[in-house]
């Protein structure tokens, strides 16, 4: 295994457009590192540059200690497992497996040795003289991260490996690939535009948007403390409601009012100390949808305050429900448990966990507060 380490790595394509702007990225030998963002952001290209798919118009790409810039594919000791699998249709599952290996000249005892132990890992032994076309989509998945296995990479890369398959298969698959992380104690470098997998499955996660990176960190850190407004609104389902508005003074008092509508929401001298806020400014307030609760009922801290609002939707999800409110202008959107819920266009009374706001600055979208 080693560290993968991309220092200010920039890609420009015919015309200037700039699909990746002076990345700075360190993944530590033998962690799971998942690059997440919606499409377009950057993070497949990212991933082909230190492939060596993609030229590296500036910048630098290290694995281990040695800068790979201008090192071919073949020659940087990683394995890449792709989105499509990538199999020969007309060879086996042992071919399909075997077929990097024979090209290097590897014996074929030690070749034979290496695909019993990836397929003992995968549980595909009864698949070895298949054909792909005989595979379900999970076993040609499965064949595809046997044949990086193989080849006993320096570090793995995946691009979307699961979106080709159903939701039942992408859990399944999800538990399979952090198993063989925790087996291998490999580099792995995971791409997808799905926060699910990103927040279940890495160590650390990388947000991409329009070329950058926008935060880096545990899933639960980027979750809980989301470095501007792009992430909390990325990150989660359903996302952070966020406000945009300006904190008045109101007769000793503060009060939020939002810039569109009359939500209005008091807040007292610790909650404008922790979110770092001052009368006077605009800011964007955020609130995740499980700080806000259906009915009276407050929160353990106490910090709370109820408003009026009219339900336009309810979504039960079996364990939860995601309630879809309006209140003063603006969308409210609440994770509860499951209970009787009224009707859409009904007044419901929802309470906000005010020790649970976020801030951001308006201009730039970016985090207040410690």
């Amino acid at each position: 295994m080693a560290s993968v380490t991309l220092d200010r790595v920039r890609k420009v394509y015919d015309g200037g457009i700039i699909a990746v702007h002076d990345v700075s990225i360190e993944v530590g030998a033998g962690e799971f590192v998942v690059l997440v963002g919606p499409s377009g952001c950057g993070k497949s290209t990212t991933l082909r540059m230190i492939a060596g798919l993609e030229s590296i118009t500036a910048g630098e790409v290290r694995i281990g200690d040695r800068v790979v810039n201008a090192v071919p594919p073949k020659d940087r000791d990683i394995a890449m497992v792709f989105q499509n699998y990538a199999l020969y249709p007309h060879m086996t599952v042992r071919e399909n497996m075997a077929f990097a290996l024979k090209l290097r000249n590897v014996p074929r005892a030690e070749i034979d040795r290496r695909m019993r132990e990836a397929a003992a890992i995968l549980a595909i032994e009864e698949l070895l003289d298949r054909k792909p076309r005989h595979l379900s989509g999970g076993q040609r998945q499965r064949v595809a991260v046997g044949r990086a296995i193989v080849r006993q990479p320096r570090a793995f890369l995946f691009d979307e490996p699961l979106s080709n398959l159903d939701a039942r298969l992408r859990v399944q698959m999800r538990k399979e690939i952090s198993r063989l992380h925790r087996q291998l104690g490999a580099t792995m470098i995971y791409v997808t535009h799905d926060q699910v997998e990103a927040m279940t499955m890495g160590d650390r996660i990388v947000v991409m948007h329009e070329g950058r990176v926008r935060q880096i960190g545990a899933p639960a850190d980027v979750y809980e403390r989301p470095a501007d407004t792009f992430v909390a609104g990325f990150i989660g389902s359903p996302p952070m409601n966020l406000w945009r508005g300006h904190v008045r003074g109101d007769g000793g008092a503060s009060v939020f009012e939002a810039r569109a509508g009359g939500l209005r929401i008091p807040l007292d001298a610790p909650v404008l100390q922790r979110l770092g806020l001052a009368s006077g400014g605009e800011v964007v307030l955020g609130l995740r949808p499980e700080g806000i609760h259906l009915g009276e009922a407050p929160f353990a801290s106490g910090a709370c305050f109820g408003i009026d609002a009219r339900l336009d939707e309810a979504e039960p999800m079996g364990n939860e429900i995601f309630l879809y409110a309006s209140a003063g202008g603006q969308e409210i959107v609440a994770r509860v448990p499951p209970q009787p819920v009224p009707r859409p266009g009904d007044p419901v009374r929802l309470t906000l966990d005010l020790d649970r706001l976020h801030a951001f600055e308006a201009a730039t979208g970016v985090r207040l507060g410690p």
